[in-house]
């Protein structure tokens, strides 16, 4: 019987090479899962996930899904899966899905989660997720920046992506800032986001936060479609998929 199995993972990327496999190196979390589903069944399975990471991105909320031909249920499955992932890894939930269900096709918005340490002082059990920035930001000035960011624009200025050939239109439908003691959080929620986008955003309201950047400015570098015009990319480290959502 052929089941579309799909899961709920968390994974520290710090030791990846982000979430696609690709030609040049094993370490991927999705070679991880097809080199394990190909021990367990003998047959090469491609695992989908709702969203391709980066290197050093983690993830609090990625799904993915496979069709295989089995007898066991999707808890079994992720038992048996779960005995052979490293311990940055982990499958927390799994269900069996419509036939149809895809986790990228299906999805229809995601939240990311950048996350920024302020002060000198180290925070030894949260540095590995969070960029370190020694001074302080103005986060009233972050929150006016960010308003003129949601909604449906042309982000051609907030990616690396060269290719020309897709399109560079996406709707954010929400961006929150919030700070707790010397941590701040910036949480993006959108219908999708481009390559190195939430990190582009996050590292222009960061110069906002830093005042070399005036809220009105963002206006200005939509407008202009150059990757010139916006802030740098922040690190890999800070930034985590939340959430992925579906209909």
């Amino acid at each position: 019987m052929i089941k579309n199995i799909a899961l709920k993972l968390q994974y520290d990327g710090t030791n990846y090479s982000g979430w696609q496999k690709q030609g040049n190196t094993g370490n991927t979390i999705q070679n991880k899962f097809e080199k394990i589903l190909f021990k367990m069944l003998g047959e090469e399975i491609e695992v989908h996930g709702s969203g391709r990471t980066d290197a050093g991105v983690h993830a609090y909320g990625q799904v993915a899904n496979f069709k295989i031909k089995t007898d066991m249920t999707a808890e079994e499955i992720m038992d048996n899966i779960n005995k052979f992932l490293p311990g940055d890894i982990g499958i927390i939930s799994a269900w069996e899905a419509e036939p149809r269900f895809h986790s990228r096709l299906n999805a229809i918005k995601k939240t990311y989660r950048y996350k920024i340490l302020t002060g000198k002082i180290p925070a030894v059990f949260t540095e590995k997720y969070a960029y370190r920035h020694t001074d302080s930001l103005n986060i009233e000035l972050m929150r006016s920046a960010s308003e003129y960011l949601i909604g449906k624009h042309d982000f051609k200025s907030f990616t690396d992506n060269k290719k020309g050939n897709k399109s560079t239109v996406r709707t954010i439908e929400s961006i929150e800032i919030f700070q707790s003691g010397n941590e701040i959080n910036i949480d993006f929620t959108g219908d999708g986001f481009l390559y190195h986008m939430v990190r582009i955003l996050s590292g222009t309201l960061i110069k906002v936060g830093e005042g070399e950047l005036s809220p009105e400015s963002i206006t200005q570098i939509i407008e202009d479609k150059n990757r010139n015009s916006s802030g740098p990319l922040a690190p890999a480290k800070g930034l985590m998929l939340m959430e992925v959502f579906y209909k």
